[in-house]
């Protein structure tokens, strides 16, 4: 397992496992002693809510020592069954001997005997579950990552090959790059030449890039690495061919295979889980709590320039993702047909007009509130954006980016950002994409709130 992959793993288990540590110990305590459970308690621990901690706490210690929080390459329901055995028959000893040695009063045997049993299955049963669950969703292509392998020969065949070997870790090779496309196993793979990578990066969805070059073309993996990592790719090296330390970078392991990681951008999978959970809980509010606001907003965009009423776009997400874009519909049907009528001299990588013609007068409003930006909540939900991010950019606009705007592309775009909040009126495209990239680079759930809370004044002051 891919350790940043294992690293989410081993926190959820440690979570899950302490917090049905505590949950157990009290349903069994209601199961034995009945509704007054927590009067023994108090008779025999003055503080039950310290000792429920202390539990929880203990038990993943024990869970640790026994190495049920490491790494596996290989992962079975036998193996962490009998992990498991060890580890609670180390618990049973701990609490009896901790009972012994402060004497605290009789300790009702039955208790124990309905605990540890219960608290071995429910330990089994939450992993084995937790783990059965990624394996799905990995099967089934959610979250799915995908790698282009440059290197077609012996090396980057084995590397694909143990990729396509093992579908939990989430990894789909689309093809090879390779100069020689007869080393390729099935040539029908191979995308195009070494010199082809730019345009492969452009016109397919890559999430990360394997080097998996031979010796003889080692003089060309610092180039390929530092295109991949300016386009926000991550960048992994097969560790055998490695003959020097790149500047940055750390080893992994990918299903028993060492690899060599470059990676740009957030990587943090536990945050980014959170930032998830946060957009869906605040997407999925907002869209109830404003309902009311969409529904008049929607009435009034009908009564002024008819329909439709929402307008969809095609936009670029998560690196080269497409996904339709919902706004409220603030200019002319057909808008799109006149967009050089509007401004000409316009940087194309960044259209903007002022005094735009084809937006409607009740469309300079919306704009003005960002009240047309609303119906993106839902893309929020459906995961297409989150709520802070890089602004998603249609595909002709991103067909105009130089090399190091597309490292935008290394995050998921957002309804709100850095450069909304603070240089929203700046026409200089590239002074919008490095406030982009700094938030990239600078991001933390701390900096989402920020941004958020700069975001609501902003909307209602019109700026």
């Amino acid at each position: 397992m891919i350790r940043r992959h294992a690293i989410g793993l081993r926190t959820a288990l440690m979570v899950f496992d302490a917090v049905f540590a505590a949950v157990l110990l009290v349903v069994v305590s209601v199961v034995r002693f009945g509704p007054e459970w927590d009067v023994l308690w108090r008779q025999v621990i003055p503080q039950p809510l310290a000792f429920l901690a202390l539990y929880s706490v203990a038990w993943v210690a024990v869970l640790a020592y026994f190495g049920m929080y490491r790494p596996r390459a290989r992962w079975s329901i036998r193996s962490e069954a009998a992990d498991l055995v060890r580890a609670i028959i180390a618990m049973a000893l701990i609490s009896l001997s901790v009972l012994f040695f402060f004497k605290l009063p009789d300790v009702s045997r039955l208790f124990l005997f309905m605990l540890f049993p219960t608290q071995y299955l429910v330990a089994l049963g939450t992993r084995a579950a937790l783990r059965l669950g990624f394996r799905w969703l990995r099967r089934r292509g959610y979250n799915t990552r995908f790698v282009l392998v440059v290197g077609a020969g012996p090396r980057g065949q084995a590397f694909a090959r143990r990729l396509g070997e093992n579908p939990d870790l989430g990894l789909h090779v689309i093809g090879y790059l390779d100069d020689d496309a007869a080393l390729a196993d099935d040539p029908a793979r191979v995308l195009g030449t070494l010199a082809d990578l730019q345009e492969v990066l452009h016109g397919r969805v890559v999430d990360e890039v394997a080097v998996c070059l031979p010796f003889s073309q080692w003089n060309l993996v610092d180039a390929v690495a530092k295109l991949a990592e300016e386009e926000g790719k991550i960048v992994r090296v097969p560790i055998d061919v490695l003959e020097h330390a790149f500047a940055a970078g750390r080893v992994e392991d990918l299903d028993g295979m060492p690899v060599y990681s470059l990676v740009s951008g957030p990587d943090r999978l536990v945050a980014l889980a959170v930032k998830r959970l946060v957009d869906v809980a605040v997407a999925a509010l907002a869209l109830v709590v404003l309902s009311p606001v969409l529904l008049v907003v929607a009435a009034l965009v009908r009564l002024d320039s008819g329909r439709p009423v929402l307008y969809a776009q095609t936009r670029v997400g998560l690196h080269g993702r497409p996904f339709r874009l919902y706004k409220f519909r603030s200019m002319v049907v057909g808008a799109e047909a006149r967009q050089q009528e509007a401004n000409p001299d316009a940087d194309p990588r960044a259209f903007k007009a002022d005094n735009d013609p084809r937006v409607t007068r009740l469309g300079r409003l919306l704009r003005k509130s960002s009240l047309d930006e609303l119906p993106q909540l839902w893309n929020v939900l459906l995961g297409h954006m989150s709520l802070v991010g890089p602004r998603p950019a249609p595909a002709v606009e991103v067909g105009a980016y130089d090399i190091w705007h597309r490292r935008r592309l290394s995050m998921k775009p957002g309804i709100t950002g850095l450069w909304q909040v603070t240089a929203r009126a700046d026409p200089d495209f590239d002074r919008r994409a490095s406030l982009d990239l700094d938030y990239i680079d600078r991001w933390s759930l701390w900096l989402d709130l920020k941004i958020l809370a700069r975001t609501i004044p902003a909307a209602l002051e019109g700026r």
